[in-house]
């Protein structure tokens, strides 16, 4: 059975783990999810990354999940897409102060190949299990706009699973007053095969942060 989803903070009681969670403070949420075991992710994973930026953030992005530099540093977006994303975020004329980042999953999920442990996208089970934790990530924040970044991120936002490019440009209605925005997910400027490429799917994931701005500025 699945625990209530109110996204008020509150006392409430994680049947997985049997475990009452105060989750009234991002302090205590961090302390929380890093006890979690609600999917099997927590087994091989160095730690949980939580999100992290101002408790009453006007913008928060959500992300996959933790790369191998997040989980061995404990902090989301510190590696290659994570730089990418802090310029687009300057580029789209955000101010950091406004941005909470955080992932849809908590966890890494990797494939170990000899010394690299290579990134493996989490599958619905494992994103539907950690929406909990992102559900509660926003009753505390509370964001004006939301923006998820991938299709993992689409699913751990919207509870549903949708491509990018069938919602990339709309503004959708979200839980409570939050208005979303989808847009690709910073790796996948890198993922790119030439400089062409990777500028052009820049300039996109810079426009869709532009749209968040206007929106604050609404």
């Amino acid at each position: 059975m699945e625990p209530s989803c109110d996204p008020r903070p509150s006392m409430v009681m994680d049947v997985t783990t049997n475990i009452k969670t105060d989750i009234k403070s991002l302090s205590a949420l961090r302390e929380a999810e890093a006890a979690c075991t609600r999917c099997p992710l927590y087994r091989n994973a160095t730690q949980a990354v939580s999100g992290e930026g101002p408790r009453h953030a006007k913008v928060m992005l959500v992300g996959e999940q933790p790369g191998d530099q997040e989980d061995r540093q404990g902090h989301p977006f510190v590696g290659p897409a994570g730089h990418i994303l802090d310029r687009a975020i300057v580029d789209a004329g955000i101010a950091r102060k406004q941005v909470f980042i955080t992932n849809a999953v908590k966890h890494f999920k990797f494939e170990p190949r000899g010394k690299r442990r290579l990134h493996k996208r989490p599958n619905t089970a494992e994103i539907d299990a950690c929406r909990w934790w992102l559900d509660r990530e926003r009753a505390i924040v509370r964001p004006r706009v939301v923006v998820a970044m991938g299709a993992t991120a689409v699913r751990g936002v919207l509870g549903r699973s949708a491509s990018i490019s069938s919602l990339r440009g709309e503004v959708l209605r979200g839980e409570g007053d939050a208005q979303v925005i989808v847009t690709i997910h910073p790796s996948f400027v890198l993922r790119q095969q030439d400089d062409e490429s990777r500028e052009r799917e820049y300039k996109g994931l810079v426009a869709d942060l532009r749209r968040c701005a206007k929106l604050l500025a609404a």
